[in-house]
């Protein structure tokens, strides 16, 4: 990818790991020009973000401290991780599961 399509995309791709309504604020203000960078890390974030919900009802479910510290912890570090990539100009997926959010929802930036 080239460095221009990189630097155009930063801001929207930072944009969408910040909450579910960070990711659809790039996800309608990248339809325009289709930055391929920012359509990358709108995949990712959507992924992160629909995955936390779901298993987030299912952690509540236990009342444990310990499950929900690693639950928030786990979390926390995939975001960071996808944060750090954004901020970086980097196309790194999320580990275990960056396939599967590219794949899933490859239709997002096309």
């Amino acid at each position: 990818m080239k460095q221009n399509i990189i630097d155009e995309g930063k801001t929207l791709a930072l944009v969408s790991y910040l909450t579910l309504f960070g990711t659809l604020i790039a996800f309608f203000m990248n339809q325009d020009k289709k930055n391929p960078f920012t359509s990358f890390h709108i995949r990712q974030a959507l992924g992160l973000g629909l995955l936390y919900i779901m298993i987030a009802f299912v952690v509540s479910s236990f009342n444990s401290m310990n499950i929900s510290g690693a639950f928030w912890l786990f979390f926390s570090v995939l975001y960071l991780y996808g944060i750090y990539g954004a901020i970086t100009g980097k196309t790194n997926k999320i580990p275990l599961l960056g396939d599967f959010f590219q794949n899933f929802f490859k239709n997002i930036g096309q």
